[in-house]
């Protein structure tokens, strides 16, 4: 590991520990999606309302310094209220292209299982090739670009559930949960006279954000740790209690993913612990459980779990 490279990991705790003046006690959420920011994916969050999702996103922008933009998602939104549209200007007899708020680096598309799918469907391009089209001309995203998506796991009424082909487009999917007493208590002391997001600094800037993107994308990841990757995708493709195992793109995103937690853990390789840790999380909305495995009581995290368990690690000789 180069002298630079350890000193660029070193910065990642300075990230976490300034989100965690705003997040109390989410150490694990906040530390995932900055794996995910680093990794170059995406975050779905799904929770309740009211316990930080908006808060996280708007916390890690701050930290880097980056272009916050936020989209919510209705029934009545349309795919250009995402993209931006193009409007006649009658003074200058031209069309001027007034950009939407995909244009961001940090964009939070809050509640998007409460838009119609053809909405929904404008940020699958953005997403999976960080480009949108717009009256048939296509527009390059800037660098660095990273959705955070929110969805209400209640209230189903009148939502659109995302289709298996845009989950898939999701490094990741994370909750964050109730705090415990004693953090709602310290989270009510903090924000007794003004949200600590207010006055939230950044400890780094954009161009530190793409050094440690390129970095991550040079942390090893050695043959064996692909064939256990592999293991254990092929393992959801033909277990008995699912109905669709993993995508050839949810190995690409594993292995993204365990790059980036290997960095966040000043490694510059990745490990099968890193993998196994990581399975739940880059997995399990990609997978689709049976009727019968429900009726078992079974559900995602419980059956991926026990792939892992069953998953020999492959040994590298030589």
């Amino acid at each position: 590991m180069t002298q630079q490279m350890m000193t660029q990991q070193n910065k990642v705790d300075l990230i976490l520990d300034n989100m965690e003046k705003v997040i109390i006690g989410k150490r694990e959420a906040i530390e995932l999606s900055l794996l995910a920011l680093l990794a170059e994916g995406h975050v779905l969050l799904e929770d309740v309302p009211g316990v930080g999702k908006t808060m996280l996103v708007r916390a890690l922008a701050k930290s880097f310094d980056l272009e916050f933009k936020r989209i919510q998602f209705t029934p009545d939104l349309l795919p250009s209220d995402v993209t931006g549209v193009s409007i006649y200007n009658q003074k200058e007899m031209n069309f001027e292209f007034r950009p939407g708020p995909i244009l961001g680096n940090i964009v939070l598309a809050d509640e998007i299982n409460r838009t119609s799918p053809k909405t929904q469907s404008a940020l699958l391009e953005s997403m999976e090739e960080n480009h949108i089209t717009v009256d048939g001309t296509t527009m390059e995203l800037k660098r660095p670009f990273f959705v955070m998506a929110t969805q209400n796991p209640i209230e189903y009424e009148g939502t659109y559930p995302l289709p298996e082909a845009q989950l898939d487009r999701f490094l990741l999917k994370l909750n964050l949960g109730y705090p415990s007493p004693e953090e709602e208590i310290q989270m009510l002391d903090r924000t007794s006279s003004e949200h600590p997001i207010e006055r939230l600094g950044s400890v780094m800037h954009q161009d530190d954000l793409l050094s440690l993107q390129d970095e991550v994308k040079q942390i090893h990841v050695s043959d064996a740790i692909k064939k256990y990757i592999v293991y254990i995708l092929n393992a959801t493709r033909t277990h008995p209690l699912l109905e669709l195992g993993a995508s050839p793109r949810a190995s690409i995103s594993m292995m993204k993913a365990a790059k980036a937690y290997a960095y966040i853990n000043k490694r510059d390789y990745v490990l099968p612990d890193d993998v196994k840790y990581l399975t739940k999380h880059v997995l399990g909305h990609r997978i689709i459980i049976s009727s019968e495995a429900k009726f078992e009581g079974k559900t995602a995290a419980s059956i991926l779990d026990d792939i892992v368990r069953k998953t020999i690690v492959p040994i590298e000789r030589g």
